[in-house]
């Protein structure tokens, strides 16, 4: 999963981030038969103590009409421990892993579920 993800981070991540954009979450679903998809968006408010931050979305980066898609036979939850584990490598080695971590918080999780901060 990593490389696909990473690939396809790389290309996202090209774009310009808004001046707004005080940190980055990964929303998951679970898109059903066994496929799951991700989306990255920038929000204008991160609180670790509070989960709505990412509701306070600038932007989706066009991630919401070109996510991040796999197949995998799993419970959401060992798909959320992956997307963690993939995104946790990505910010250790990944192109635009800088980029990421400049800003206040990066969290994951499926959008009506809790939120992990990365």
């Amino acid at each position: 999963m990593f490389d696909e993800l990473s690939k396809w981070l790389d290309e996202v991540l090209e774009a310009e981030i808004p001046d707004e954009v005080v940190a980055f979450g990964f929303n998951l679903y679970d898109d059903g038969d066994c496929c799951w998809s991700m989306e990255l968006v920038g929000a204008s408010k991160f609180d670790a103590d509070d989960e709505d931050w990412l509701c306070n979305e600038v932007t989706d980066f066009d991630t919401r009409d070109n996510p991040f898609r796999w197949e995998k036979e799993a419970e959401w939850e060992e798909i959320l421990t992956d997307a963690i584990n993939a995104l946790k490598e990505y910010l250790q080695n990944g192109k635009h892993a800088d980029t990421l971590k400049a800003k206040a918080g990066v969290g994951v999780g499926f959008v009506d579920g809790d939120l992990e901060i990365l």
